[in-house]
């Protein structure tokens, strides 16, 4: 009876000891995790904001579908004009003049990546990290702002898409702010801003 006592109390510590880790060590797993998984969705929202500028660049509008996006990356040609002479100056009695060349898009797509310190596949900025091949949803469209007509785009992803295991409201308990509901994103439709709601 005695062996039996000792048997279950030794089961019962082990159990308190499991249980006492588990909740000394779910939370610090969880803000681990977010940080990591969010930290590269993040970055990768970087990149594909930065492909939309230079998608603005090349076509004069923001891109719809990855699959135009990527392709003017590719192919696009972006006009630098350099001004010959002054405007400004009243003095200048010879003409101005406007020289026009084309760089391709993926030359400033490159510095980018330089300046990032990343190495970004183009064919990969569509997919959401930490998934099983889910895509950014992306809007883009033209709108009536301050009585001009202007180019906007919104690319993001609901957090529960790529937080697995953890897209669960309960770790709410950890960060008051967490939220898997929530989208994590750049851009908006209702005005012309490519800033990131992560950059709030």
């Amino acid at each position: 009876m005695r062996l039996i006592i000792n048997l279950v109390l030794v089961a019962l510590v082990g159990l308190l000891i499991y249980v006492l880790y588990g909740s000394i060590n779910e939370p610090i797993a969880f803000q681990a995790e977010k940080a990591r998984r969010e930290g590269a969705v993040i970055n990768r929202l970087m990149d594909i904001r930065k492909a939309q500028e230079l998608y603005r660049e090349v076509n004069g509008e923001y891109a719809k579908d990855f699959d135009g996006l990527t392709s003017a990356i590719r192919n696009g040609q972006i006009p630098v004009v350099k001004v010959i002479g002054d405007p400004d100056d009243p003095t200048n009695t010879d003409a101005i003049r406007y020289d026009t060349t084309f760089v391709p898009a993926m030359t400033y797509f490159k510095e980018y990546e330089e300046m990032s310190k990343r190495n970004i596949n183009l064919d990969s900025l569509r997919y959401v990290p930490f998934t099983s091949g889910q895509q950014f949803n992306v809007q883009a469209d033209t709108l009536t702002y301050q009585s001009t007509l202007v180019n906007v785009v919104e690319v993001g992803i609901k957090k529960a898409e790529f937080m697995g295991p953890y897209a669960d409201a309960r770790f709410k308990r950890y960060d008051a702010s967490y939220d898997p509901n929530k989208t994590i994103k750049f851009g908006t439709m209702y005005a012309p801003n490519l800033s990131g709601n992560w950059e709030r």
